[in-house]
Order: C-alpha cells, then sequence, then structure tokens
C-alpha cells in the first residue's frame, strides 16, 4: 500500500538477477494519522493486548508453519507461479520468480483511475488475474478506492464496478485465500485507520459489494493480507504509527481475531507489501523512492535480506494455487 505517487516508464521488459545487491518490487504506504491508545495501553508493556471481554492477553502464540492439504486438480505447475507487485511512483506491474531470484518487468498499469490516483495494494487470483486497489491523494478529483483488473500477462487492465467507501471501506490492504483448502477462494481486504476502524471484510469478485466481517482483535494497524492454498490468512502490520518493530499474524477469517503473531525487528517504512511462496513471507517495505526485500522463514523465524528495487512498491499478489 502507499500514498505516494509517480509517473510511469516505458514497457521495456528486462530480467534482473535477484542476489543481495538483486531486485524486486512490492507495496507500501506512508505513515498513517490514528489514535495509537486504542493499540498499547500507555501503562502497559508492548506485547499487552486487549480481549473482548476487558481482559488482557500477555502474548500470542507463534504462527503454526505445519502444512496443510489443500486442492490442486485446477492448478498449472505451482513451481511456475510468481509474486507479482506494482510499484506506486512509476506504476509498474512486475513478475518476481522465488527459487531463482529473478525479477521482470511485465509492462505499465496505465487504467483510467481518477486524476491523481495511483497503486495503492494488489491481490492475485487463482488464475493470475491481479486487482489493483488505486486511492487519490491529492485531495481532488474523483472519491479514492479504485478497484481494476489488471493481467499480469500485458498489464492491461479493466475497471471493476466495486464503489469506492463501500461499507466504509476506501483504503485496504488486500489477499485472496481458498475456502476450505479450495479451489473456490474469497478475496479478503482489511481496512486501513485512515478510513476507519481498522477492520477485516470481504469482496464478492462477481458482484464487487464489500462485506464487513469484524474489527481486528486484538487491534492491528495498517495490515497488507497474504493467503494460502490450504485456507489460511495472513498479515503483516504494525502495532503503532512508526513502532521499530513489524509483525506477521495469523488472521481467523470469521472473527478478525489475531489467533497467531511473530515479531519482526524492522519497521514497515512508509511503504509495504506482502506475498507468501514456498513456506516463506516477503515482505516488502520501503521509505522515500526505494524498497526492501526480505524473506522470513515462518519455522526458524529468521529473516533475510534478499534485495531492494529502486522504486517504491505498493503492492503485492500470489495466486493460492503457489507452493506450500
Amino acid at each position: 500500500m502507499h500514498f505516494a505517487f509517480g509517473r510511469a516508464r516505458g514497457t521495456l521488459i528486462f530480467m534482473i538477477a535477484l542476489g543481495t545487491t538483486g531486485f524486486v518490487a512490492c507495496g507500501s504506504r506512508t505513515a498513517l494519522p490514528f489514535d495509537d491508545t486504542a493499540l498499547l495501553a500507555s501503562d502497559a508493556s508492548e506485547d499487552v493486548r486487549r480481549l473482548p471481554d476487558g481482559g488482557i492477553e500477555d502474548s500470542l502464540p507463534p504462527i503454526d508453519a505445519m502444512r496443510r492439504d489443500a486442492h490442486r486438480m485446477d492448478c498449472l505447475d505451482a513451481r511456475d507461479t510468481q509474486i507479482y507487485a506494482v510499484t506506486s511512483d512509476t506504476n509498474e506491474l512486475l513478475a518476481f520468480y522465488p527459487p531463482q531470484g529473478t525479477f521482470k518487468r511485465i509492462g505499465v498499469v496505465s487504467c483510467p483511475a481518477s486524476l491523481g490516483a495511483q497503486p495503492f495494494s494488489m491481490a492475485v487470483d487463482r488464475k493470475g488475474v491481479a486487482y489493483v486497489l488505486f486511492e487519490n491523494q491529492t485531495g481532488t478529483g474523483d472519491p479514492d478506492g479504485e478497484i481494476f483488473r489488471v493481467s499480469t500477462t500485458t498489464a492491461a487492465c479493466v475497471r471493476t464496478a466495486f464503489r469506492p467507501n463501500d461499507r466504509g471501506f476506501q483504503s485496504f490492504g488486500m489477499g485472496f485465500s481458498t475456502n476450505m483448502g479450495g479451489p473456490a477462494e474469497t478475496l479478503f481486504i482489511a481496512r486501513n485507520a485512515n478510513s476507519g476502524t481498522p477492520t477485516l471484510g470481504s469482496i464478492d469478485t462477481t458482484t464487487m459489494r464489500v462485506t464487513n466481517i469484524n474489527d481486528f482483535n486484538p487491534p492491528i494497524a495498517s495490515a497488507e493480507l497474504t493467503g494460502t492454498g490450504d485456507g489460511r490468512l495472513f498479515a503483516f502490520y504494525a502495532r503503532q504509527t512508526g513502532a521499530p518493530d513489524s509483525f506477521v499474524g495469523e488472521i481467523d477469517k470469521t472473527t478478525a481475531n489475531v489467533i497467531a503473531e511473530d515479531r519482526i525487528a524492522m519497521p514497515q517504512g512508509n511503504g509495504w507489501a506482502f506475498a507468501f511462496w514456498g513456506g516463506d513471507f516477503y515482505l516488502f517495505t520501503g521509505a522515500g523512492g526505494s524498497s526492501t526485500i526480505t524473506k522470513f522463514d515462518p519455522i526458524t523465524k529468521a529473516t533475510t535480506e534478499v534485495g531492494s528495487y529502486p522504486a517504491l512498491i505498493v503492492g503485492a499478489g500470489v495466486s493460492t494455487c503457489a507452493p506450500q
């Protein structure tokens, strides 16, 4: 997700080896103006969480990285899946292939969005179609929150029937997760605090109407989402604006409860995105006009910086057919 904007480049396609100095891209957003007291009590430790009955939970269990069964009959070879990403300042659509560490520029996302709007977040469905949220940060033009379907082959896009600010969802993170292991899947969205209370919702990709599920509990801020083929949903978030650490947590899709989480010793910065591939999470964080890519292993809890990209990445998505 992001709040930064810029002009797009040409359509030259290239491949970049991703090593310690390689490139990759993903989503971002700026710090959000909201009341941090909902996230942390002033007299509580950093790990204190509020429960629905008003009690306090000291900590949540770590993420369970156990692999579960998933429907694959409709999937192509999972090894061919990629993580797709979009930048905010150049509107580039990118493809990153984790096993080889290569990054390909697909093209420029030139959607007929309102004046001043640029990509803010992205999700990719099981068939490889990207859903890109554009947001207007100029204070002029049409309302924020336009969603376009974008081809991950050509970067061509078409407008959807999504209604800006439907049920109060204007600015949000996005991610697909299968229903009971697939092949059916749901597009989940996480409302940011700058457009209301941080809340989990979903979008029907046929009607493009929003369903409000519940407020996140315990509260989380600035969440980006990614899902898995075995039906889980994860969020990459902060506890409060500008915090030195961030978190990866598993979300209960029916209640919006955070049921497990791991602390990541790095800030989100002012732009971030999130994707799951091959058992690892890929975190895209940025400040200014560039992004850093970090791989998080949910088994060892180790983080490894795997590259950077010279533009601010604001959305990432991967098919639920990707390896688990």
